[in-house]
């Protein structure tokens, strides 16, 4: 049996992400999944596929929490190191790509309200996701399981998951990372700045739209750009460093710790967009704080 220590640091994030995470996901795909079975809109298609992947990722960190606890070191079948990796990246560049069908959702219906209305089906979101979910489980999928059982040499990396990669690994993953970058990460970042500007400037060109839909509008556009430039931005600029120097930056896994949180953030792009997510999530509240009350009564009545 191995002794589990190491950097508290990841472990406390990982955890926070968890605790924080998990709750507010399952309580978006619940929102989401009975309002697709009511009203299939592309709009809850594609956030029930976004809150989906949140919760794969949410589900697989646990053996993260392990391995962090582990000093870094993995202990687990190495099987399970390849799997748990690739739902990592999936999830992770799942959640870019489908953030990005959002904002372009949102600037098409701002932007040609009539036409937009009348070609916007459901299963073309769902059609849209299946594609997402394709392109980035293929990506990641051949990026770990090449580089970890292709390439791999088993006299090496022992105890490391995903971690201190050969030279001829390194060859293989720099230049895949940087597609990775471009593809997965900088052209849908532009997108959403392009769609989220577009969708303000036309909001605010037009008097008779509420200031609720402008301030919901800039709500969407400051989460999801958040999301982007807290979470996605610097893990992926870590594969242009690695590209250009020929080797991971040891900085890679320390940035990979901010691309957790985006299961922490995605819920406030929830609760801008849907008006039955932040109902669903007040009542949640109102619930809870009810039952500590009634708690805290039945305390002091058996204090008495």
């Amino acid at each position: 049996m191995h002794q589990c220590s190491g950097p508290e640091a990841l472990l406390a994030i990982y955890i926070l992400t968890f605790v924080i995470g998990l709750p507010t996901n399952c309580l978006a795909f619940h929102s989401f999944s009975k309002k697709v079975l009511i009203n299939p809109t592309p709009m809850k298609i594609l956030m029930l596929n976004l809150t989906s992947s949140d919760l794969l990722f949410l589900l697989f960190l646990p053996l993260k929490m392990y391995e962090a606890s582990c000093g870094i070191r993995w202990y687990l079948p190495k099987i399970l190191c390849s799997i748990t990796s690739f739902v990592f990246f999936t999830t992770i560049y799942t959640s870019s790509l489908l953030l990005m069908a959002v904002s372009v959702d949102r600037y098409l219906g701002v932007a040609f309200p009539i036409p937009y209305r009348q070609m916007r089906k459901p299963h073309y979101a769902i059609a849209g996701g299946a594609f997402i979910w394709f392109l980035t489980a293929s990506h990641c999928g051949s990026i770990v399981f090449v580089t970890e059982h292709v390439l791999a040499n088993t006299s090496i990396n022992i105890n490391v998951c995903y971690e201190n990669f050969t030279a001829e690994q390194r060859q293989f993953l720099l230049p895949m990372r940087l597609e990775f970058f471009v593809v997965l990460c900088f052209v849908p970042l532009l997108i959403c700045v392009f769609c989220y500007i577009n969708c303000i400037r036309i909001l605010y060109s037009q008097p008779r739209i509420s200031w609720q839909k402008k301030r919901k509008a800039i709500g969407m556009a400051v989460g999801t750009l958040t999301i982007f430039l807290v979470c996605f931005l610097p893990y992926n600029s870590a594969h242009v460093v690695g590209f250009i120097t020929k080797e991971s930056p040891r900085w890679r896994y320390y940035a990979l710790l901010l691309s957790t949180f985006n299961t922490c953030l995605d819920p406030i792009i929830f609760y801008f967009l849907s008006t039955t997510y932040r109902n669903t999530t007040k009542h949640s509240l109102f619930r809870i704080l009810r039952l500590i009350k009634s708690d805290q009564y039945s305390t002091k009545i058996i204090q008495a």
